[in-house]
């Protein structure tokens, strides 16, 4: 949970302060812990899982456009829940939609040049592999957004692990989702909203196809195998 400008009143002025990042010495924070500051200031220790939701089209300010797009999630070791009672505590796990694209203005770009610390050449960001990133650790910074009336948490950036910080152990195991080894029962696991928008895709329409083609050939096999020639 975050916590608002009055939770962060506490930790100001009381004590030295000592500048840790532009944030920290916007709200003159002082290092008592840092691995408490950087929960104070939205920021969350996290690796990362993947899923290829596909090329579908979206529709914005009532212009539709195609994109290729990826769901990154990031578990938070530290941030534990009892999701369905007995079960026991499981992390916490957000999620990101991005377009897949290292074009120098797209937002995965951005978020990975903050994540590195150093932008791509032209060379790099053209032969990038975004599956590099499964499992490298990584500080979130979280905020709220509202839409239609909820708020909701949104990964605002991603940057380097802070020196000092503990990286605690990753509890799930990293994956990748994909339509080149595509997990049927796996996929059946995924909420409604996002199965919904996968079967939008080029890629599951085609993979479908394919199977239902598949599926009718040794259907006429079957039928014919009885025949002598």
């Amino acid at each position: 949970m975050l916590l608002n400008r009055a939770d962060i009143e506490e930790f100001k002025i009381d004590y030295p302060v000592m500048k840790i990042n532009d944030v920290a010495s916007k709200y003159r924070l002082i290092k008592r812990d840092i691995n408490q500051l950087a929960k104070v200031l939205g920021i969350y220790k996290s690796k990362i899982g993947m899923i290829h939701i596909g090329t579908i089209t979206e529709e914005f300010q009532g212009e539709k456009k195609v994109h290729n797009k990826i769901r990154v999630s990031w578990e938070l070791p530290t941030e534990l829940k009892e999701f369905k009672q007995g079960e026991g505590e499981k992390p916490i796990v957000i999620s990101k939609e991005f377009s897949l694209s290292m074009h120098e203005k797209a937002t995965l770009r951005m978020y990975l040049k903050s994540w590195r610390g150093k932008d791509f050449t032209e060379d790099e960001a053209k032969s990038f592999d975004v599956t590099k990133l499964l499992g490298v650790p990584c500080m979130l910074t979280i905020s709220n957004r509202e839409s239609k009336g909820k708020t909701y948490a949104d990964v605002a950036g991603v940057s380097p692990v802070m020196k000092g910080l503990t990286m605690p152990p990753q509890i799930n195991t990293s994956n990748e989702f994909n339509y080149d080894n595509f997990d049927f029962a796996k996929f059946e696991t995924f909420p409604d909203f996002l199965k919904d928008k996968m079967k939008g895709s080029i890629e599951y329409k085609n993979l479908i196809n394919n199977h239902e083609a598949i599926a009718e050939e040794q259907s006429s096999f079957n039928d014919n195998e009885d025949l002598p020639f």
